[in-house]
């Protein structure tokens, strides 16, 4: 061979793509790894083994259950890349059989008014179980199993848009978790300065609206004029699910500083009219899809109602956290400019109002498949509550004039119009206050 011919093959077998990442069907036949496959073969068969054993019929739930514990410690001691090749094997490998739930389907639909429609159903809804939520219920089954699974779930969401084909897994795990966490199993609970010193830590660990700056920090949203209150789950003990704090007052909140200022003075108790929601956070990325939002609210209106007869009003002081980005992709450039000196702007000067205007647009009118195009917006007007104010300079932080240039908004809940609001909303119409109409520009 000369040189040359040496040289061209060479150069040839470097401009050559790698080869796409082999399937787990593939990696469980082959005899050798490849370098960029975490698990070898034997490996990668063994854990399937393992996995397999843990809902083997012919096992009771207790072996079952140590089964998935020994499981459970190969997973907790893996390195990621491994931890990665099981989600593949209990996405690709552990679906329904795509035969059995056709023949199902198809008599099913043969059964359609029939006496046999009722037994065809139900033999439709077997066969479209997957034996990979049998292997989720066993693991749930073990004291820490429901940890375990919820951390699986919190790490496995980052690589769902790299690897679509670990979607069956997490919205298998999404749909048992909605059932699991179901509201009828949750307790509500007051968190107060006097709760053990490991649960007011989780409020400073967890608080996603505003950050807790510090010991004081937390200590001031726990006083007397303040209710904190978080979902728990029995099997997390310690750990709140999903926590809001309320402040209570004689007024709705305009601006988020004084709320958060440790040196004010209590607010009166005996003068309270108004509960002000101003953080709702949820704590467990592993469970993102369940909703608990809607029921927290509910349940804590009614225990403050009880508390205090008083309150008549209740509503939130809330961050717009997408309207910034969305006025950089559709405002004109020199709105933009005069916005970025948004502490300058007075009463009446034309920025100031077309970004009030431009906000209330945003929250109002621009819907995506129905829904507001703003998250927190369409959390709040999704459980029936309405558009009532916009806040200027309600959030002078740097998180809040990135956000929003520091505005912020009040939803309110209405408890007589919740439903009127909610078809509203499905009517492709979103609930404002009249005020929020003279604000368009």
């Amino acid at each position: 061979m000369s040189a040359s011919t040496w040289i061209t093959e060479r150069v040839g077998k470097l401009r050559t793509p790698p080869a796409a990442r082999r399937g787990i069907a593939e990696r469980l036949k082959a005899r050798l790894r490849q370098p960029e496959e975490a698990l070898a073969p034997r490996a990668l068969r063994q854990r399937l083994d393992e996995i397999m054993a843990v809902v083997d019929p012919m096992v009771s739930e207790v072996e079952g259950g140590r089964r998935a514990q020994v499981l459970m410690d190969w997973y907790t001691a893996a390195a990621p890349e491994e931890r990665r090749d099981v989600w593949r094997l209990l996405s690709e490998l552990f679906k329904a059989d795509p035969e059995k739930v056709r023949k199902a389907q198809v008599d099913m639909a043969a059964a359609v008014g029939t006496p046999d429609e009722a037994a065809a159903e139900v033999r439709f809804r077997r066969a479209t179980v997957s034996p990979r939520r049998r292997v989720l219920q066993r693991i749930s089954a073990h004291a820490d199993g429901i940890r375990f699974l919820v951390d699986l779930r919190a790490e496995l969401q980052p690589h769902l848009k790299a690897e679509p084909s670990l979607q069956a897994l997490d919205v298998e795990m999404e749909y048992m978790f909605s059932t699991w966490f179901d509201v009828g199993f949750l307790e509500l609970r007051r968190i107060s300065w006097d709760s053990p010193a490991s649960l007011v830590e989780k409020l400073i660990k967890y608080e996603a609206v505003h950050d807790i700056r510090s010991w004081a920090d937390v200590k001031n949203r726990l006083d007397s004029d303040r209710r904190c209150y978080g979902f728990f789950h029995p099997r997390l003990p310690g750990e709140p699910l999903i926590f809001v704090e309320v402040a209570l007052m004689n007024h709705m909140a305009d601006s988020i500083t004084p709320l958060l200022d440790e040196s004010a003075a209590p607010d009166d108790l005996t003068r309270a009219t108004t509960a002000i929601f101003y953080s709702i956070s949820n704590t467990q990325t592993g469970l993102r899809g369940v909703s608990f939002g809607d029921s927290l609210i509910k349940n804590v209106v009614d225990t403050l109602k009880a508390e205090f007869p008083r309150l008549k009003v209740f509503a939130t002081l809330s961050p717009i956290p997408g309207l910034r980005p969305w006025l950089q992709r559709n405002a004109p450039a020199e709105l933009l400019a005069a916005w970025e000196r948004w502490d300058e702007l007075g009463e009446h000067d034309t920025p100031r109002r077309a970004l009030l205007g431009w906000a209330a647009r945003y929250l109002t009118r621009e819907l995506s498949e129905g829904k507001p195009l703003d998250p927190v917006a369409r959390f709040h007007l999704g459980n029936g509550a309405r558009v009532e104010r916009l806040n200027w300079a309600a959030d002078p932080s740097s998180k809040g004039i990135k956000q929003s240039y520091g505005l912020m908004v009040n939803y309110l809940y209405d408890l007589k119009r919740l439903d009127r609001h909610r078809s509203q909303l499905a009517a492709g119409k979103v609930p404002m206050a009249g005020a929020l109409e003279d604000l368009y520009l």
